[in-house]
């Protein structure tokens, strides 16, 4: 029970500004479906075009190095509502932590939780006890079988654009708009912006998470044909998906609009990210991977800062940070202090907005003791011969440093003993080699053991379940050419 909500203290540490309530400052969070790392005009897409998202990032703070703390959909969700890692919550995957052919997998995985506990203190929890009122429009994904509703998880209202305005978990396969609203953008858009109308004279926390651009992709007729309209050259591969972002973008610019003319924009922190890599619809390189695998390409993620007063306008940073970090961010924001007993794996990003320096952990980390299939592009070349984007695997990113820990080979093949060998271990060196091409485990055993000895010390720290156990129906990999890379959960 989140009984321990009642006696949540309200700090003001942010200065006289934040003396009475409603001069804290309003907390806006867009949330992209599947939307990459290169699928932004700012990052230098040539093909993809977000003017609004670009004008925003000439407005605020770019983030170079930001991070979901999950591969895909509803892991990724439950870290960034939760504040925590997914060894906390347990949601490691979209359904079963075993998808895939049984017979090639090596090792039993780690059980999955479906949905986020409801007694997992949620930061809408946290903000609706400070005195936020708290909206949800859009995506949620956390439901499950043994998850809660919004409106069971410190939201005071809660809208989807699929299902009559109520929430309807459930495969993205039917979730698609009238020609004129592609993937709910708009009414979405619309619905929070009427929120903002009606609580524009007290903090609120707006979490405005779209179903774009997660397959179908869909895109207004003339936004089609404007991209139909390209030379070869200037073409995306898959002009519906440049179609769909451009329309995203617009609902973006939406929202935008409305705050300036609420007069709300000098108060309101406004937040853009992505809850995970693209599909293979959209290669990522320079980043290898997409969606769904531990590479650069599934999990580094478009992310915007605009805060007048606070961030400066046109400025980068490129210190790694992670989505587990926006719940101690907000409530910094708010002057509110954690629930009394909740563990945050996360830190706050107000130093880094206000140019004071860096952070003070060293690492962040990831955790999937489970199995995903559906290679990806560039992927790990044993999971593409047997059908896989990951298999199990834990990940610290530490400085210009990242290490990659294969549990199969870990746990199968010798471990440690035999880590010169075994192929369990993959270190890159991002700050020279973003597209972790050259693995430099055995060129580099000193920064190796390091991270590896890192990575497994917070195993402990966390309560990291590793899989272990031999599955007893697996079958030596044979190459398997049917699984190909497509639009995936």
């Amino acid at each position: 029970m989140k009984i321990f909500l009642a006696v949540l203290c309200v700090t003001f540490g942010l200065g006289s500004a934040l003396a009475e309530a409603d001069q804290r400052p309003n907390i806006v969070l867009v949330f992209a479906d599947d939307l990459g790392w290169k699928d932004v005009g700012y990052q230098g897409s040539d093909v993809i075009e977000t003017p609004h998202l670009d004008h925003l990032a000439k407005q605020g703070m770019v983030f170079s190095a930001a991070y979901a703390a999950a591969g895909n959909c509803a892991p990724s969700r439950a870290c960034l509502l939760s504040g925590t890692y997914t060894p906390r919550h347990h949601i490691y995957a979209v359904g079963s932590t075993g998808r895939g052919k049984l017979s090639r997998q090596r090792l039993i995985p780690i059980p999955n939780r479906s949905g986020l506990a409801k007694d997992n203190v949620t930061f809408a929890d946290a903000l609706k006890a400070a005195g936020y009122v708290t909206g949800h429009f859009g995506k949620w994904h956390l439901a499950g079988k043994d998850g809660a509703l919004p409106t069971e998880q410190g939201f005071d209202v809660s809208f989807d654009s699929f299902g009559d305005g109520e929430l309807k978990e459930g495969s993205e396969s039917n979730k698609t708009g009238p020609p004129t609203d592609p993937k709910g953008v708009f009414t979405l858009t619309r619905k929070a912006c009427e929120f903002m109308e009606s609580n524009k004279d007290r903090p609120f926390f707006c979490y405005l998470a779209h179903h774009a651009i997660h397959g179908p992709l869909q895109g207004r007729p003339e936004t089609v044909a404007k991209f139909q309209a390209k030379t070869p050259e200037a073409q995306h591969k898959h002009v519906m998906y440049a179609a769909c972002t451009y329309d995203f973008d617009a609902s973006v610019g939406m929202l935008i609009q409305k705050l300036d003319e609420l007069d709300l924009a000098e108060n309101t922190l406004l937040v853009f990210t992505s809850d995970n890599g693209a599909t293979p619809l959209s290669p990522q390189e320079p980043l290898r991977g997409n969606k769904g695998c531990y590479y650069e390409g599934g999990i580094r993620e478009p992310f915007i800062v605009r805060w007048p007063g606070v961030t400066q306008p046109g400025t980068r940073c490129d210190v790694p940070v992670i989505n587990v970090d926006l719940y101690p961010t907000f409530l910094d924001a708010a002057g509110a202090s954690s629930p009394n007993g909740k563990v945050l794996d996360g830190e706050s990003l107000l130093p880094l907005f206000k140019g004071e320096g860096a952070l003070n952990r060293s690492s962040i980390f990831w955790h999937f003791p489970g199995y995903l299939d559906r290679p990806v592009i560039r992927g790990r070349e044993l999971d593409v011969r047997t059908g896989f984007r990951t298999r199990p695997v834990s990940v610290i990113h530490k400085g210009d440093w990242k290490l990659h820990l294969y549990h199969e080979e870990w746990q199968l093949d010798g471990g440690r003993k035999k880590i010169d060998g075994n192929n369990a271990v993959e270190l890159y060196d991002l700050k020279n080699d973003i597209g972790e091409r050259t693995n430099l485990a055995n060129v580099n055993p000193t920064k190796r053991d390091e991270l590896l000895d890192d990575l497994l010390n917070w195993f402990g720290s966390a309560d990291a379940l590793v899989a272990h156990q031999p599955n007893p129906k697996y079958q030596t990999a044979a190459v398997d050419k049917n699984n190909k890379g497509k639009d995936n959960k």
